[in-house]
């Protein structure tokens, strides 16, 4: 698929400069020589530019175009250049780093917003600009430059995986921070551990002018999206396409071939999107599966791009579903 790239978190050409993360000299010198820049993450969340005088109420509402890098003399990094995730070197020469601050506790904290569907809510820390606040990446995503866009999922992914992985798989010891983030080391038994992504198949399934889609419990009134599922042990891309889809529909597919992929750090898959052809067109759906699937021909999934389809609504932008089915609709699957 030659737009397969041009997916959000597609790669930007940023260099990652993995050679430099076992030279903690180097790293060094980039920080305490302010040859960098730094990205906040609070409990996931990257801290942006706020626009001015717009709240960020709904789906709908002005969000950020660009994340909020700060240097690294700044108070609120002070000392954290230990616990610091090295990024790589942007195309500016500067290099990127993110630091974790999610032990800060706001005032006023709303954690059902943090656990809706849709977190609306910003967090604005006392220390750093007022027009900056830390913001949910999937309402920002679709508006980020292709840079930033890489740079905010490799720093939640990777301080996901932090988070999730702090003991050793081996022997249940703590495990420290080594390889500029990179890597966790077991002080008992040496054991190395590094970043987990797990892999998920997307898959764009088609009979003819149609397209098949479903919805999980719990999503907003009228969203559909395509189907997905991890990929087991032992299974092929293909496979898993084939078993997702007849587990969650008992639609049986044929021919499956590859379309692009996209880096998702909530908290840290891989999505392998890939098309499908439909042997027919019966649907069993199992309920623990997922709450509904149909078919929508190519025309009304055109309204639903257009925002006029009185039922449902479009994927969210910025998602590889969203951007499968746009191509689709455009004939750009080649």
């Amino acid at each position: 698929m030659r737009q397969a790239e041009q997916v959000t978190f597609g790669g930007s050409g940023l260099d990652r400069a993995a050679h430099l993360r076992d030279d903690p000299a180097a790293l060094a010198a980039l920080w305490e020589g302010g040859n960098c820049r730094i990205l906040l993450i609070w409990r996931g969340k990257p801290l942006c530019t706020l626009p001015s005088g717009a709240a960020m109420v709904s789906d709908s509402a002005v969000v950020p175009e660009a994340l909020t890098w700060i240097r690294p003399d700044h108070p609120v990094v002070t000392g954290t250049a230990a616990g610091a995730v090295f990024l790589g070197i942007c195309t500016s020469g500067l290099a990127r780093f993110s630091v974790d601050i999610s032990d800060w506790q706001p005032d006023n904290l709303d954690d059902m917003a943090l656990r809706a569907f849709v977190d609306n809510s910003e967090q604005q820390h006392p220390d750093l600009p007022q027009d900056t606040g830390f913001v949910e990446l999937r309402r920002i995503m679709a508006q980020l430059s292709r840079e930033d866009a890489e740079l905010a999922a490799t720093a939640r992914a990777v301080f996901g995986w932090h988070h999730s992985h702090g003991h050793c798989a081996c022997c249940g010891t703590k495990s420290d921070m080594a390889q500029a983030g990179w890597q966790r080391v077991c002080p008992s038994c040496d054991a190395a551990h590094f970043p987990r992504t797990d892999p998920v198949v997307i898959m764009l399934i088609t009979h003819g002018d149609a397209v098949l889609v479903g919805r999980s419990p719990g999503w907003p009134e009228g969203m559909y999206s395509l189907l997905a599922g991890f990929v087991e042990p032992g299974e092929t891309l293909e496979a898993a396409v084939r078993r997702e889809t007849a587990e969650e529909t008992g639609v049986k597919v044929g021919a499956v071939s590859y379309l692009s992929s996209q880096p998702w750090p909530f908290p840290m898959s891989l999505m392998f999107g890939c098309a499908g052809e439909a042997l027919g067109r019966e649907i069993t759906i199992d309920p623990k599966e997922i709450e509904d699937a149909i078919w929508v021909s190519r025309q009304d999934m055109m309204t639903v791009f257009e925002g006029e389809h009185p039922d449902i609504r479009q994927p969210r932008k910025g998602a590889i579903a969203h951007f499968l089915l746009q191509n689709w609709l455009a004939d750009t699957l080649d």
